[in-house]
């Protein structure tokens, strides 16, 4: 059988359930889950392995209207992440019954060359009646050339749609490795799980914009790994929400932060962080090349 290799573009609105669905289709966790909205931000790829198909995912950032510059590069982001795709997958949140929210992605999908997939998300939270409704609604048009319903939380439709994809993908050789799953380089993914801690343990405490700076990633002669990391945020009276009571809060976001990275990377971690108010980060360019985004003016 001949080795196939291909690019899919998982686009769709903020918290469709991108990134639950391409770490189901991985197989492990390559992208962060939030119920935060936008919460992934650069283009990140996930790698999976279908019999001799190796299906590299580009997890793009939610499209939506872009208003400040950090808003602009991750939509820019997420249309890069659709160009030369083999296959578009656009993730739809089927518990929606209003869908002119999608209106701007499907002009935006009209007429590009690349196999369309519907793909309906959280079956398992809705009844199929209105899920039925949405796709006749959005696929009516001939716009799409599948429909798939599936939760990618439970994995419910997932098989069938990795086997759909591995059956789309051109021959060709594999791009990376077979024991890779993701294009992130360890140093910036370890900034995301933190990233994720932060949202968690937050949740709307924090406005959206904090960002988390690799300082340095090191190896140390017995295995283990040394990372420093800063938490960034726009305000002074933010900090202390970040460190709550006497640090207590930074402790416990660096310790679950820890933990999932020490299994992660199969190793025993020492993460450190602090945190640094940059008023206006979020227009410093050197900040964007670190976690990932291009810089758009």
């Amino acid at each position: 059988m001949t080795e196939k290799c291909g690019l899919v573009a998982v686009l769709g609105a903020p918290n469709a359930g991108k990134s639950t669905l391409v770490n189901a289709l991985v197989g492990q966790k390559v992208a962060i889950v939030s119920a935060k909205a936008q919460t992934t931000r650069a283009r990140l790829m996930g790698i999976a392995l279908e019999g001799k198909t190796q299906i590299i995912l580009a997890d793009t950032p939610g499209l939506f209207a872009p208003k400040r510059r950090l808003d602009r590069a991750m939509v820019s982001a997420a249309w890069e992440g659709a160009s030369e795709a083999d296959a578009i997958l656009l993730v739809v949140d089927g518990r929606k019954k209003k869908l002119d929210y999608l209106e701007p992605i499907l002009e935006s999908l009209q007429g590009r060359p690349e196999r369309k997939i519907l793909v309906l998300n959280k079956v398992d939270e809705t009844a199929k009646e209105p899920m039925l409704v949405a796709a006749q609604a959005l696929a009516g048009e001939g716009q799409f050339d599948e429909v798939f319903f599936i939760s990618a939380l439970t994995g419910d439709g997932v098989p069938e749609l990795k086997t759909r994809l591995a059956e789309l993908m051109p021959e060709g050789a594999w791009h990376y490795p077979e024991d890779q799953v993701s294009d992130a380089s360890e140093r910036l993914l370890a900034c995301e799980i933190t990233r994720e801690q932060l949202y968690r343990q937050l949740h709307d405490e924090l406005p959206y914009d904090s960002a988390v700076r690799p300082e340095s990633y090191t190896q140390r002669r017995d295995g283990s790994v040394e990372i420093h990391q800063q938490i960034v945020i726009a305000r002074d009276s933010q900090k202390g929400i970040v460190l709550g009571k006497g640090g207590a809060k930074l402790k416990s976001i660096g310790e679950a932060a820890r933990k999932e990275l020490a299994q992660l990377l199969d190793c025993k971690v020492h993460l450190f962080l602090h945190v640094k108010v940059v008023e206006g980060w979020s227009d410093d360019k050197e900040i964007y090349e670190e976690i990932g985004l291009e810089w758009v003016k």
